[in-house]
C-alpha cells in the first residue's frame, strides 16, 4: 500500500487599502502582499477642488473609497490620522474627509488602523520629517511594479499601506523561517484548513 502526504499549499497574501485624506485631494492606493513582496494593484488621486460644496466633497469620498474597495476587495484601511498646523479649520476639514473614509471602510467591514504622518514617514524612510518627494522615492523602491512617483498624495497613501503591512508582518507569516512542515504546524496551528 502507497501512502502519499498531502499538503495543500496557500500562497498568504493580503490586500491593503491606503488613504492620505483630503477633502481637496485624497490619495489612494491598493497593494498587495503576496510571497512577501508588494505589489501595487491601484493608486491615483482624488481631485474634489471643483466640487461647490464640503458636504459633497465628503459624500464623494466616502462613495469613491467604497468603490475602491468594492473592485480591489483589499482586507484591511491604513489611514493618515489628520495632524495639528496652524490652520484650525483646515485640521477640521481633514479630520471630517478622514472620518467619511473610515466610516466608508467600516460600512464595508475592513479592519481600519490610523498611522500618524511620522509614523507612515519612519516606517518607510527611517527619517520622520522626510519629504514627499523622499517618501515616494522610497515608496518606488519597494513595489515590485512601477509606480507613478509625480502623484504625491497617492505615494503618501501607498506609504500609509506599506506602513502598516509593516506593522503586521506577523499576519503573513512573514516573521519566522520553518525548517520544515512539522515546525510551522506546531507554531501555526491555528491557520491550518
Amino acid at each position: 500500500m502507497i501512502h502519499f502526504n498531502i499538503f495543500t499549499v496557500y500562497i498568504i497574501s493580503m490586500r491593503i487599502l491606503g488613504i492620505d485624506p483630503g477633502t481637496n485631494n485624497l490619495g489612494y492606493a491598493v497593494i498587495e502582499v503576496k510571497n512577501k513582496k508588494l505589489h501595487l494593484l491601484v493608486h491615483g488621486v482624488f481631485k474634489l477642488q471643483k466640487l461647490p460644496s464640503h458636504q459633497e466633497k465628503l459624500h464623494q469620498i466616502f462613495l469613491k473609497v467604497q468603490r475602491i474597495i468594492d473592485g480591489y476587495k483589499p482586507q484591511e484601511m491604513a489611514i493618515e490620522a489628520p495632524f495639528y498646523g496652524k490652520n484650525v479649520q483646515s485640521m477640521l476639514k481633514l479630520g471630517r474627509a478622514q472620518g467619511v473614509a473610515i466610516a466608508a471602510a467600516l460600512d464595508r467591514k475592513l479592519a481600519v488602523q490610523e498611522y500618524s504622518p511620522k509614523k507612515i514617514k519612519v516606517a518607510v524612510t527611517g527619517n520622520g520629517n522626510a519629504s514627499k518627494e523622499q517618501v515616494a522615492a522610497l515608496v518606488d523602491q519597494l513595489i515590485v511594479n512601477d509606480i507613478d512617483v509625480s502623484l504625491l498624495d497617492a505615494t503618501d497613501a501607498l506609504a500609509a499601506a506599506i506602513c502598516h503591512h509593516f506593522q503586521n508582518k506577523s499576519l503573513l507569516g512573514a516573521g519566522k523561517n520553518y525548517k520544515d512542515w512539522s515546525s510551522f504546524i506546531k507554531d501555526n496551528g491555528d491557520r491550518i484548513n
